[in-house]
């Protein structure tokens, strides 16, 4: 039985959080020499830059800018509490630091290639369901050459959310039952599929942010698999249309 498959993209498919977590590490370094001599720690500062991004995320979504801006209201909040004069070139400096994260070449997730060619050799049709900027997440499209197994079938979205899901259930007139939104976020992968009642398949990601880490506070009405790697979602896939093919 022929599916619709949703695929995230950001540690789904390609890696994400790795380099995020580099760079975080080179702000926290920098800030720890330029405040050099006050009580200021390695998770103080890593503790203020998450709470302050994820205060932007639930604002202004996934815009590019959102993260470069965490550093520097971290950067402002340090030098209001230990009384330190901030400055326009170190401002200039952080902001470019964070804006780095999104120029390193795309590193795909190990059989990235072969499990959406299997898909597709199946008879499945894929779609890119993906969170941030546009032009930065089409970049990331074009480079690891995804366009051959999704074609024009590519979402993004500032905020991926359960009505925006409901929306790409509508327009694109997908039917619930064979239906699958594949993703390692719960927040904005798992969850919204699962009150949308579509499959749902969990693959956690490696390094997780924890803006991605939430409770699955809905019941599935469909499929919901929780898997190690992205080597198993067609066999998974396969055997659960093919139970639905004989039910029928």
């Amino acid at each position: 039985m022929r599916q619709t498959i949703l695929f995230d993209l950001d540690d789904t498919l390609i890696h994400c959080n790795k380099y995020f977590n580099v760079v975080i590490q080179q702000f926290v370094d920098t800030m720890l020499t330029w405040f050099a001599g006050h009580r200021l720690s390695d998770e103080d500062i890593k503790h203020k830059q998450l709470e302050i991004d994820l205060a932007g995320v639930e604002i202004h979504g996934f815009k590019a800018e959102r993260f470069p801006q965490s550093f520097i209201e971290t950067y402002h909040f340090y030098s209001d509490f230990y009384d330190r004069t901030p400055r326009k070139e170190e401002e200039d400096w952080l902001y470019q630091l964070g804006n780095s994260v999104y120029e390193h070449s795309i590193e795909p997730y190990p059989m990235m290639d072969t499990t959406l060619q299997s898909l597709t050799d199946q008879g499945h049709e894929l779609y890119l369901y993906t969170g941030g900027d546009a032009t930065i997440q089409m970049r990331k499209i074009e480079e690891a050459g995804l366009h051959r197994y999704f074609g024009e079938r590519i979402f993004v979205a500032l905020h991926k959310t359960r009505e925006f899901m409901e929306t790409l259930i509508h327009t694109q007139q997908f039917e619930r039952a064979r239906t699958w939104m594949i993703g390692n976020s719960v927040r904005t992968d798992v969850l919204p599929a699962i009150e949308a009642g579509i499959n749902a398949i969990h693959i956690p990601a490696q390094l997780e942010w924890k803006y991605n880490i939430v409770d699955i506070t809905a019941t599935p009405k469909g499929a919901f698999f929780t898997l190690p790697s992205l080597t198993e979602v067609p066999k998974v896939i396969s055997d659960y249309s093919g139970k639905q093919a004989v039910n029928l």
